[in-house]
């Protein structure tokens, strides 16, 4: 349960795990995981291959350690990854791949959409031959895109980006931090997506309400690579179980569910489109992520969003005037309805 009655829009790593996924966690078998003997980490770790379409499967603590995980054992020290200057990968993960792994990053433009147009990736690629070109060993896309409303990159899109690299040498590394959520939103099985890319990561601790980790996924060789890179990183976890358990109970019965997080997220921007003084940024709702502004650019948005908090709604401005509201496992109809209005009296009085 929740410490308070607040309605916590800000993300959906807010989830809290339901009291059958604490029962899975206390109850689950447990071994030393850097020897490879967690009997639940290796569970989780099969069952997540699996429904990606992977040969293999890592439990890493971290979302943000999964990516860098993937980047290192893509590339070598001094190589280039192409990443679009939108994504989380490249604004929010602390710049580990440059500071710990010697990686150059090349932001890439980021389209609404949350591609990144081939002739973008085109223009980066210089004459590999050349000793003062830094080799591209990577290309890394975000799957939903969260700074582009969880936006869900298209098939045509995939397949175009999947030959690209293939004629051109480069791995392809999908951040599928939410990519059940894509799933969910195209009605597809999560590995028709998870094929496009060499390397797939994923977050158990966003909407699917584990309460810690994530997984990376790809061919045997990769993985095994990346767990002796998750160890450099300080990423071997011991007796792991207690929370591979949630993760295991997450991709067993919680995937399904996202739809309705979907379906809050639709009506919170159907609702919040007939309020005075706010602006969607897109009417078309994909996923579990609304952006939207205050109407007004010269209203004091820190005002707003301190009236709003005392009315029980948190939202986050992720830049500046942008506001993101995002659905997630414990937010019900009722409160996204409250939330409106919440936001409408908060409008008020800013």
């Amino acid at each position: 349960m929740r410490n308070d009655d607040t309605i916590n829009l800000r993300s959906d790593s807010f989830t809290l795990p339901p009291p059958e996924m604490r029962r899975a966690m206390e109850q689950a078998r447990l071994g030393d995981d850097v020897y490879g003997e967690d009997p639940t980490v290796n569970e989780l770790e099969e069952l997540a291959a699996g429904m990606l379409g992977k040969e293999a499967a890592l439990f890493v603590p971290s979302g943000t350690m999964a990516n860098l995980t993937a980047l290192l054992a893509h590339c070598g020290r001094g190589a280039k990854y192409l990443v679009g200057d939108r994504t989380d990968l490249w604004m929010w993960e602390a710049g580990g791949a440059s500071v710990l792994g010697g990686l150059v990053g090349h932001p890439i433009r980021t389209q609404s959409n949350g591609e990144l147009a081939l002739q973008d990736l085109a223009a980066t690629f210089l004459d590999p031959e050349d000793p003062q070109v830094a080799v591209i060993g990577l290309i890394a896309i975000e799957n939903t895109h969260a700074a582009c409303g969880g936006r869900v990159l298209s098939f045509e899109y995939l397949a175009e980006l999947r030959e690209f690299t293939r004629q051109r040498g480069v791995s392809l590394h999908m951040d599928g931090s939410r990519i059940f959520n894509a799933a969910i939103a195209k009605g597809v099985p999560v590995s028709q997506i998870a094929g496009f890319a060499d390397s797939v990561s994923f977050c158990l601790s966003k909407g699917l309400a584990a309460p810690v980790g994530s997984i990376l996924t790809g061919s045997r060789a990769f993985v095994r690579t990346a767990r002796r890179l998750r160890k450099m990183l300080g990423g071997g976890m011991r007796q792991a179980g207690v929370l591979a358990g949630a993760g295991i109970f997450a991709l067993t019965h919680m995937v399904d569910r996202l739809q309705e997080d979907h379906a809050n997220a639709r009506r919170f921007a159907s609702a919040l489109a007939t309020v005075r003084g706010v602006e969607l940024e897109s009417p078309t709702v994909e996923t579990n992520i609304v952006y939207w502004r205050l109407a007004d650019p010269e209203r004091p948005i820190d005002a707003f969003l301190r009236n709003l908090a005392a009315l029980g709604v948190q939202v986050l401005e992720l830049e500046p005037g942008r506001i993101r509201t995002v659905t997630h496992f414990g937010i019900t109809a009722e409160q996204i309805d409250a939330a409106v209005e919440a936001i409408g009296k908060a409008l008020q009085s800013a």
